[in-house]
């Protein structure tokens, strides 16, 4: 539900807020005044054409801002989808410069226009002269003919969804016949190509994890190469040339101990000597040069280079190289088994399309009865708005089997007799088209739907009891649904949930529109207005009470 409507520098607006309610939302006031600005504004935030008239003049930059307290489950996805958070209420905002830019926010999250315009259609429906109505797509009627046959035939539901199920099926049995197909086609050079490449593959015998394994282990054999490098080196070192450090150091230690002074002046390098040659001794004993085993590097090298290569060959990970093969035997087995599997597919898909016809036969006949119901239901209400020449049927022909059945479905009428029927957006616009909007409106009520319904333009050219049946409808959908109307008839004003007054006033070489709402007094004097012009009369202002919703 619209719950407010900000405006800032919009043509003759230049400042407004209007908070709107639950049910019928009104608007009057004089020609003129201004009320196909606030559609005007109302259109811009929802992602209409941003034209830079609507700036207020003298000034660079216009907004509109507009909040909405709930959303549809369809809505919901596309806030998913744009990374809009859902928090029980939406904000919708847009600006518009002088220099034709434009920008837009959803929940203070930017988007594009395009992108504030889908959530815009999922949120409000303007009805008016100039306004593209979603009936009259005719790719929106099937779905129309669905929820209301959802609402008055039992069991379409279940019938709609078994339909789209088995349709699901025949769709997927028909894309694995076609897949066959095609490998069958080319199954003569596609054979030669997948018994080489499954051969090579299973003799491979590649494991998940293996790579990284043999990675490793070559990692850890090539270090311990170059460990028995070095041990050598060491090794040699201690030997220097035959004779071991450790007897060097002795010879030394032995050398000194041959100097004839008593005590010995080098008695405490001479015990050093010697414990050098016992720490160098055990040293020694412990260096062992190591043989790495070159015949198990190079095996472990010649797997792992074997593995990669085939990755890359395959185009995937190492790792999926056994899933690869997998579906390479699947393949092959196909070709191997082809007239077999050939037959099973195509009896699946004979299967799943005889289930699909039969069920779209019942849903077909089911959508049949809802559109001769609907037919009489909107003959019904014509003539009480001034539409008693006009004609509605449902033209129901046989389309491409889809996820909605079998039929195709579009809205027709005809204005005048001895015509011939035409689509919806064939036939004339304005008030004409609105009444007729609205008698589609009432009798496709759906309870669940909860978008905002605009209707301008209903009143062109009725008056007395045309006016108060379209007053009537109005209130009877607005029981459902949140309305806003703007109108140049009492008879619907008096059926107002909120009645809001639009004004135009000028002073100082500048004018402004204003809008506010009116209770009371002041609203049965805008009715009488409406009635009597701008004299207003004890008689205007009686028949007004005759008119006000109690």
């Amino acid at each position: 539900m619209l719950t407010s409507l900000c405006i800032s520098n919009i043509v003759l607006i230049e400042k407004l807020n209007l908070q709107f309610g639950n049910g019928l939302n009104v608007m009057t006031g004089e020609t003129g005044a201004g009320k196909s600005i606030l559609l005007d504004a109302l259109s811009l935030a929802l992602g209409g054409r941003g034209d830079v008239g609507l700036i207020r003049s003298g000034c660079s930059t216009a907004s509109v801002t507009v909040e909405f307290d709930c959303v549809g489950n369809e809505l919901k996805t596309i806030l998913e989808e744009n990374g809009i958070e859902d928090d029980g209420a939406l904000i919708l905002r847009r600006t518009l410069q002088t220099d034709g830019k434009s920008r837009a926010w959803v929940n203070d999250i930017p988007v594009s226009v395009k992108t504030l315009k889908q959530i815009g259609d999922e949120l409000v429906e303007i009805h008016g002269q100039f306004e593209n109505h979603s009936l009259l797509d005719a790719t929106t009627h099937l779905t129309a003919l669905d929820k209301y046959a959802q609402i008055y035939k039992p069991g379409f539901i279940s019938a709609l969804n078994q339909m789209r199920l088995a349709y699901a099926n025949l769709h997927e049995s028909e894309k694995r016949l076609k897949q066959l197909q095609e490998l069958l086609e080319k199954s003569e050079t596609e054979r030669d190509f997948l018994e080489h490449n499954v051969a090579e593959l299973r003799s491979l015998n590649p494991q998940i994890g293996e790579e990284e394994e043999l990675a490793t282990k070559r990692a850890q054999m090539m270090d311990a190469e170059k460990n028995a490098g070095i041990l050598t080196d060491a090794i040699e070192l201690l030997k220097n040339n035959g004779h071991s450090l450790d007897e060097q150091i002795c010879s030394v230690a032995h050398i000194l101990e041959r100097i004839k002074t008593e005590p010995n002046p080098y008695s405490e390098q001479i015990n050093k000597l010697y414990d050098a040659a016992s720490i160098v001794a055990d040293i020694s004993e412990t260096i062992q040069p190591e043989n790495p085993d070159i015949d198990t590097l190079d095996s472990i090298e010649e797997r792992l280079f074997a593995i990669r290569a085939a990755a890359r060959k395959h185009r995937v990970m190492a790792d999926e190289l056994p899933s690869k093969l997998v579906e390479m035997e699947s393949q092959l087995n196909a070709i191997d088994n082809s007239d077999a599997e050939l037959k099973k597919c195509q009896s699946d898909v004979n299967k799943f399309a005889k289930i699909f016809d039969e069920i779209a036969t019942t849903v077909g006949d089911i959508r049949k009865e809802s559109a001769q119901d609907l037919r009489q239901k909107i003959l019904s209400e014509l003539p009480d708005l001034k539409l008693g020449s006009a004609d509605f049927m449902v033209d129901i022909q046989k389309s491409q089997p889809s996820i909605n059945g079998t039929d195709s479905i579009v809205f027709m009428i005809k204005t005048n007799p001895g015509t011939p029927f035409a689509p919806l957006h064939k036939i004339a616009s304005g008030g004409e088209l609105s009444r007729l909007m609205l008698a589609l409106r009432v009798v496709l009520n759906n309870p669940n739907d909860i978008k905002t319904l605009v209707f301008d333009e209903l009143d062109t050219g009725i008056s007395g009891a045309t006016a108060s049946a379209v007053g009537a409808r109005l209130d009877k959908l607005a029981r459902n649904e949140q309305l806003l109307v703007i109108t140049h008839s009492a008879q619907v004003a008096g059926y107002a949930d909120k009645h809001f007054k639009i004004s135009k006033q000028s002073s100082a070489g500048s004018t402004t529109t204003s809008v506010v709402e009116i209770t009371g007094d002041d609203r049965l004097n805008e009715i009488a207005r409406i009635i009597s012009g701008k004299e207003i009369t004890s008689e205007s202002i009686a028949t007004a009470k005759t008119l006000v919703k109690q």
